[in-house]
């Protein structure tokens, strides 16, 4: 009897979403994050030159279900015939940013932002992320560990429920990464910047909620840790709640002298940069203060973005490039930027930043780090406004006024599917935008495009961008419009009960 016929589960395959591998905890099983992993290093044997005995650098999240699948990452790591060194629970990008000093590749096993009944696992080559461009070899890699691992007699390491029958022990945490992470911006904004500012932190269960901490205290800070939890908080800077709106706004009146609040999501690669007042300022108009800040001379945005991004980028000169949804994508459009156009970045609607070539800040280097990054992002946004003897609402208000808004209706993979499979079908997604929004309140529609998603502009000036998610089964919306209120109310429009998101499916479902 096979291992594969004699397990007491039905298995599910993990899918790659915008960024590595998402899935439900309980699809998670050892097993299978064991044949993912295998096959990730099989594919880096193949394409990175990764020699036998070479290190592979690990970390984690604060979900409950990450130290299991850390272990099974160092089984899958050992029988690799390849060395591991623990970087322990740590920012993405801090993981990523050791490895790429190091030259090799690593692993971090993060949901991101997503509920704590799912997670993750992220892979870096030697050369950063994984891009759209390594998907097909590495699912060749993993069918074929796949078909191995299902094929082979009982009396495996795994038992029949997917269960490593014996767990290895994860080495002792390095302290390195983090005080390289940490040094990457004591060296540059070495001056402290931050002196007699105060700073308020929601903590939640952000993994890097204490290096950030540590380190705005060393840039001069007087930090206020508020809000930790020992249970997992799933948070996400594209999908801020009317709770989450109350929750800042309660920080803004309990500390009336801050400069601003700060926060990430749950593997601190997505930033929360709160005004004085308690309003968050969208990761799409965030990057634009960013990029002006570092100088940029080119970026590239994904298409969800707030349309300001467009204004400000021609007004300070910076050439900006529209992709797909994903790190992967703008990635790809730096890489393929032309070179004399330096610093060159990237961001998320996600506020996500991405540095593509070295920037000169105070006379000192700031190094690259092609992978979404948190820290960057808020020191920026900070600096900006004090330099410029600004609260940070000033600053944000001195931006083109366009707002955006966003939220999700949760899914089905099923009802999801029609959408996919027309989804590059132009004509198709044409007649499937006027049946949705013919007769509705937003004038005639001007324009459409594709490029990832339903993005709709109307003759009112509003745009709505509709869009299943890369990672879970939800349906995402984003909307542009000249005011807060009715951005906020095209979301509503959208996901309420009955709304656009639901006719929609429900056309495609008919």
């Amino acid at each position: 009897m096979t291992v594969r016929n004699s397990l007491t589960y039905e298995p599910v395959e993990l899918a790659f979403g915008t960024s590595g591998l998402r899935g439900l905890v309980t699809d998670m099983t050892d097993l299978e994050c064991y044949i993912n992993a295998f096959g990730f290093l099989k594919y880096l044997q193949k394409t990175d030159s990764l020699s036998a005995g070479a290190t592979i650098y690990l970390g984690g999240d604060l979900r409950q279900s990450t130290p299991r699948i850390m272990a099974v990452m160092v089984a899958a790591i050992t029988d690799a015939g390849l060395q591991v060194v623990n970087c322990g629970l740590l920012p993405t990008p801090a993981v990523a940013f050791y490895a790429q000093q190091k030259g090799a590749p690593c692993i971090m096993v993060t949901g991101s932002h997503i509920p704590a009944d799912r997670n993750g696992i992220k892979f870096y080559k030697t050369a950063g992320e994984l891009l759209k461009t390594d998907e097909a070899g590495m699912k060749q890699q993993v069918a074929a560990v796949r078909q191995e691992a299902y094929s082979q007699e009982a009396g495996s390491n795994f038992g029949d429920n997917g269960s490593l029958k014996e767990l290895p022990a994860v080495p002792a945490v390095n302290p390195e990464p983090e005080q390289v992470y940490l040094d990457r911006y004591k060296s540059v904004f070495n001056d402290r910047p931050f002196a007699s500012k105060q700073i308020i932190m929601y903590q939640h269960s952000a993994v890097g909620r204490d290096l950030i901490v540590k380190l705005f205290t060393e840039l001069g800070a007087d930090v206020v840790p508020v809000e930790r939890s020992d249970t997992f908080v799933s948070i996400d800077t594209e999908n801020v709640t009317d709770e989450d709106k109350a929750l800042f706004k309660q920080f803004a009146t309990t500390y009336p002298g801050n400069f601003a609040i700060i926060s990430t999501d749950g593997d601190s690669d997505r930033p929360f940069v709160i005004d004085a007042e308690g309003r968050f300022h969208n990761g799409d108009v965030l990057g634009c203060v960013v990029a002006d800040y570092l100088g940029a001379k080119f970026a590239a945005l994904p298409i969800s973005a707030n349309d300001a991004a467009d204004t400000y980028c021609a007004e300070k000169g910076i050439e900006l490039v529209h992709t797909k949804i994903g790190s992967p994508y703008v990635i790809a459009a730096m890489n393929a930027a032309d070179p004399a156009l330096t610093p060159r970045v990237s961001w998320e609607v996600n506020g996500g930043f991405l540095l593509g070539t070295p920037v000169q800040v105070n006379g000192q280097t700031l190094e690259v780090l092609p992978t979404r990054d948190a820290v960057l992002p808020i020191i920026c946004a900070l600096l900006a406004a004090l330099q410029s003897n600004q609260t940070v609402a000033e600053l944000f208000a001195a931006l083109p006024a366009r707002y955006t808004s966003a939220g999700l209706v949760n899914s089905t993979d099923e009802a999801i599917q029609p959408y996919r499979a027309i989804a590059s079908d132009q004509a198709a997604m044409q007649s499937l935008a006027e049946s949705v929004f013919a007769g509705s309140l937003l004038g005639t529609l001007t324009g459409l495009d594709i490029t990832d998603g339903l993005r709709l502009s109307f003759s009112s000036g509003d745009v709505i961008h509709l869009r299943p998610s890369g990672n879970a089964p939800q349906f995402r919306v984003y909307s542009n419009a000249g005011s807060q209120d009715r951005a906020d109310q095209l979301v509503k429009e959208a996901t309420a009960p009955g709304g656009y998101i639901e006719q929609l499916l429900n056309r495609l479902a008919a």
